[in-house]
């Protein structure tokens, strides 16, 4: 067996469920945000109440620093603690959580903090608010020219053009929705007939920008890794390919990609703790590389990751 000081072994957090991981590169250090998965169920469905923070310099050695922002910081919302990401901006961080508004449909929240391993302090309202349930896991992007995006949803892929201020968006453009069509996301079994199904991952390397997904395969139950490529922060998308089976996964999964001292992680979940099931989740890591046009081939679920230097 590998000695432990050089090698992870999966999933990467042990002592609690985690789930929906979101890295974040700041300085030497990855932080990785997850959802958390309650012991306890309540009515049998994913029970969700507050989000974490691990972080790490080597990919060997994490730090837990706990719950760093919950359902109880945001007087508006009631449940749901669903699939985060966070981002710097001018010395402040940002985290976009998907949370049930109080006598509403789902809702995207924002905390604030100084420091990247929180606490986080509620905007206060939502940043975004259809009304309906499409408002779920939303992913952050800040453009070489200064432009930041907020993709998010399911079962339509959308975003707005958030503001230099990262807590209120362009209400000239709006909410807009992508054309959801086979060229862009696969035929697939979910509710638009493509394979996209939700938690979107948008980040851009080489000049081109990717968008990585969970989704439904045509007469598939349970979510696989695909992703699509375009030459445009806004697209048009084309499918590029599975990232990651649905094989040895539960019901859902969560894709999060980050370059960290030269090498490329693809972050996802499982259930292989001890009790897992598709409500009690554990996330994981593997590292990958890109080929030289830009391709991602599939990557395979894993025992885990070597130590970086």
């Amino acid at each position: 067996m590998e000695d432990l000081t050089t090698f992870h072994e999966n999933p990467i957090i042990k002592s609690i469920y985690t789930a929906d991981p979101a890295p974040m590169v700041y300085g030497d250090t990855l932080y990785l945000y997850t959802t958390h998965d309650e012991d306890e169920l309540v009515n049998d469905f994913y029970t969700m109440k507050d989000w974490r923070c691990f972080s790490t310099k080597d990919m060997v050695n994490w730090e837990d620093h706990g719950a760093i922002f919950s359902l109880d910081d945001i007087d508006w919302a009631d449940d749901r603690a669903w699939a985060p990401q966070a981002v710097e901006r001018n010395g402040k961080f940002y985290l976009y959580c998907p949370v049930h508004k109080t006598d509403g449909g789902m809702a995207i929240a924002v905390g604030i903090s100084d420091n990247p391993a929180g606490p986080f302090t509620d905007l206060g309202y939502p940043l975004v608010d259809e009304g309906d349930w499409n408002d779920i896991d939303p992913t952050v992007f800040i453009d070489d020219d200064g432009q930041a995006y907020l993709y998010f949803g399911n079962p339509e892929l959308r975003y707005v053009l958030l503001n230099e201020d990262m807590i209120s968006y362009n209400k000239e453009v709006g909410v807009v929705k992508i054309p959801m069509t086979e060229e862009a996301f696969a035929k697939g079994s979910h509710d638009t007939g493509t394979s996209y199904g939700e938690g979107p991952w948008f980040y851009k390397k080489n000049d081109l920008y990717y968008m990585v997904y969970a989704a439904f395969g045509v007469g598939k139950q349970n979510e696989h890794l695909a992703y699509s490529t375009s030459a445009s922060p806004t697209g048009p998308w084309k499918y590029g390919g599975v990232l990651m089976t649905e094989d040895g996964g539960v019901f859902t999964n969560h894709p999060g990609i980050a370059d960290f001292k030269g090498h490329s992680y693809l972050f996802y979940h499982t259930g292989d703790l001890p009790g897992g099931s598709l409500f009690h989740r554990s996330v994981c890591v593997a590292e990958f590389k890109y080929n030289e046009d830009g391709s991602i081939d599939t990557i395979d679920k894993c025992e885990g990751v070597n130590r970086v230097q």
